[in-house]
């Protein structure tokens, strides 16, 4: 590959990725931005948006893509090094709440283009993981549930999914969110309250 070409790509690279952080702005901020409105505040000219993305569609499943590989990343970050489950599981979501309040008004969004079932499709790793994680937390005793650990998993997601939508509604103040969202998955293991509490006040957010 030639300089010429190796700085062609690489100029591409970066304007993919800016279209893709002006993108994620404009939505947030307008959720029917268009792709002409997206052009203009990342500073090209629509048909270069195109370029990159064919619809506005193919814009926002990619920007779901991205948000699924932070998730998972910050999933995998939060737990690392903790051996103790219920310590972990706190964590985990913790992390995950940081990444997915910086991205919950996408989800919304992308329920009418990407839909329901095509943003859990994306997660199945990240509940894959979890449910590993679960499953030796039954294990050892230290969550209980009438639930196996990959139908706890879904549970898990889904109250994730609708503390998204509650601080969306404006039913649940984004600053008290992950803490929140922490204790209510803790509880939803079997982890007394009060025990759910304190853990999650000892790690922080």
């Amino acid at each position: 590959m030639s300089a010429m070409t190796t700085g062609n790509t690489s100029r591409a690279d970066a304007n993919r990725r800016r279209i893709l952080d002006v993108a994620l702005a404009e939505l947030l901020r307008d959720p029917d931005a268009s792709m002409d409105q997206i052009a203009r505040a990342a500073g090209v000219v629509r048909r270069t948006v195109y370029g990159h993305f064919p619809s506005r569609e193919a814009l926002i499943s990619t920007l779901v893509d991205d948000a699924v590989q932070a998730l998972a990343e910050a999933h995998a970050a939060g737990r690392e090094g903790v051996e103790e489950p219920a310590e972990a599981l706190a964590r985990s979501v913790l992390a995950i709440w940081h990444i997915a309040d910086r991205y919950r008004l996408l989800v919304a969004l992308a329920q009418r283009t990407v839909t329901t079932q095509g943003i859990r499709e994306r997660l199945t790793p990240v509940r894959e993981s979890c449910a590993d994680l679960l499953r030796r937390g039954l294990d050892r005793g230290a969550f209980s549930s009438p639930l196996p650990a990959p139908a706890l998993a879904y549970v898990h997601e889904q109250i994730l999914f609708a503390l998204m939508e509650a601080v969306n509604d404006g039913l649940l103040a984004a600053r008290e969110a992950g803490r929140s969202a922490a204790v209510t998955v803790l509880t939803s293991a079997g982890v007394p309250a009060a025990l759910a509490g304190a853990l999650v006040e000892k790690i922080g957010d």
